[in-house]
């Protein structure tokens, strides 16, 4: 069995070997807090693994799967990814800030406390997925068309206590 060390680096040199080890060893492979910060991947096959905590930041990454994966707290700011998908994922706090994620697939995701501000979120499919209700955005998050969001999702900003703002007009009062 190759280590986690080994597997990053078949990811890297060859992905075709890459997915083909992951497969092997059914989601026995632990990339929690892995570092794949600035990568170009294209065709990576996540199934089922734990990502958690770890960063895709500064990514590029094309038809790269993400199904049944834990990715709680995974850093995807200022990625760019087209035609990912999330499929029965845990996006629990993942942070995609300030990336483009064009024709990404979040059917069944679980997306309570992801965030989403100053993302382009172009043609990707939001229809099935859960929790987008929990999730932050801000008035620079550019959403896909209404047909690709659940019915019951407001993409309006309005600033909540989830936000932590200090309110500038907030006034001393003796009471």
């Amino acid at each position: 069995m190759l280590s986690k060390e080994e597997l990053i680096d078949l990811l890297i040199i060859d992905v075709d070997a890459f997915n083909r080890e992951v497969k092997a060893l059914k989601g026995a492979v632990d990339f929690s807090e892995t570092d794949f910060s600035g990568l170009s991947l294209s065709g990576a096959e996540f199934f089922n693994l734990d990502l958690t905590s770890s960063t895709f930041a500064d990514s590029n990454l094309t038809e790269v799967k993400f199904e049944g994966c834990d990715l709680t707290s995974v850093d995807f700011t200022r990625a760019n990814l087209v035609e990912c998908s999330f499929v029965e994922s845990v996006l629990n706090g993942t942070d995609f800030s300030y990336s483009t994620v064009d024709y990404g697939n979040f059917s069944d995701s679980d997306l309570a406390g992801a965030i989403f501000q100053g993302a382009n979120l172009t043609n990707s499919d939001f229809s099935a997925s859960e929790n987008l209700n929990a999730c932050r955005f801000d008035e620079e998050t550019i959403w896909p068309d209404n047909e690709y969001l659940p019915e019951d999702f407001d993409t309006t900003y309005s600033s909540d206590l989830s936000s932590l703002q200090d309110d500038e007009d907030y006034e001393h009062s003796d009471y």
